[in-house]
């Protein structure tokens, strides 16, 4: 890109709320059918994590268990809350960030910007998460509802939304999980996009430092900084995940308020378990969902007509 008129290396105009909003879908879009997709993997995991003491056979052991127990069609428990409340949070996290990065990057200016891309990127990542996981709390709360409950499993989305909300209250039956949600989602949400960032980055750099590569090329390194930041955001956010999926099954850690209630569970688990256990489902996931996420997001947003987003360097515009 050559200097603008004003002397930037970026060209600010291109940056309108239609590029907000596109970046927005995009992000729905990407985050629902990747979520979606892997709902299976996610029904395992959450059984292998609120009872471990059954699902002790391991990722595939875990599938064979829920399929001889409940039939094949139990494996997708919780898709519609799982693609609706993912396609909400994407809009928020994917736009989220783009708004906030270009936002940051201008008033910084490029010099400033260029040297601090990863802070500018990590309080872009928290602040959008922020926002996401206010939208999709009850979504993911009603998830976990229906996987670990077989008579909210046989409701619709809207069913058993309310019968959580009969049962327990608007805040208690959908925000419960709502502070360590945000324990697992911001950091994750860092690492993911951080991560992501600086593995694309040092690719393009031996591959094409000026990013004049095919389609092909740029989807390929997506999926692999992809894959790079989901693992690493994985084992970063797991412990809170684990929290997550147990706060939101009824009667777990007591009475109490949700403070009381994670310190008990906490402490019945064990760091190590709370650390370990479902893990390495959980990087296998992730791992994927990343990786097809961006392949899917930096691959919609030229086809909606506007190109991504991503830190220059000055020195190599002059």
């Amino acid at each position: 890109m050559s200097p603008t008129a004003s002397g930037s290396c970026y060209d600010f105009s291109t940056y309108t709320g239609t590029y907000f909003l596109k970046g927005a879908l995009a992000g729905g879009v990407c985050c629902s059918i990747t979520h979606g997709a892997a709902c299976p993997l996610d029904v395992v995991k959450t059984r292998i994590q609120l009872d471990p003491a059954t699902y002790n056979k391991g990722m595939l052991g875990g599938f064979r268990q829920v399929i001889a127990a409940e039939g094949a069609a139990a494996l997708a428990t919780g898709l519609g809350p799982t693609a609706g409340g993912y396609f909400v949070q994407g809009w928020f996290k994917f736009g989220g960030f783009e708004f906030l990065k270009v936002n940051l990057a201008k008033s910084y200016g490029d010099q400033a910007a260029w040297d601090k891309r990863f802070m500018l990127n990590t309080i872009s990542a928290a602040g959008a998460e922020f926002v996401a996981d206010i939208f999709l709390c009850p979504f993911e709360a009603t998830r976990i509802r229906q996987v670990s409950d077989p008579a909210m499993a046989k409701l619709s989305l809207p069913g058993a939304a309310q019968a959580i909300v009969a049962q327990n209250g608007l805040i208690g039956g959908f925000y419960s999980g709502f502070i360590p949600m945000l324990f697992k989602q911001i950091p994750y949400t860092i690492a993911k996009f951080v991560v992501q960032d600086f593995a694309a980055e040092a690719i393009y750099q031996v591959v094409a430092p000026k990013r004049d590569v095919s389609g092909a090329t740029k989807f390929g390194i997506s999926l692999t900084s992809g894959v790079i930041a989901g693992v690493t955001a994985a084992i970063i956010s797991h412990p809170a995940d684990t929290l997550l999926s147990k706060i939101n099954k009824a009667g777990e850690g007591g009475e109490g308020n949700m403070f009381v209630r994670m310190g008990r569970i906490a402490s019945s688990i064990g760091i190590k378990n709370l650390c370990l256990v479902g893990l390495p489902a959980r990087c296998v996931m992730i791992g994927g969902i990343t990786a097809g996420q961006f392949g899917i997001f930096d691959s919609m947003l030229p086809a909606l007509g506007v190109e991504k987003f991503h830190w220059h360097n000055p020195a190599s515009h002059h």
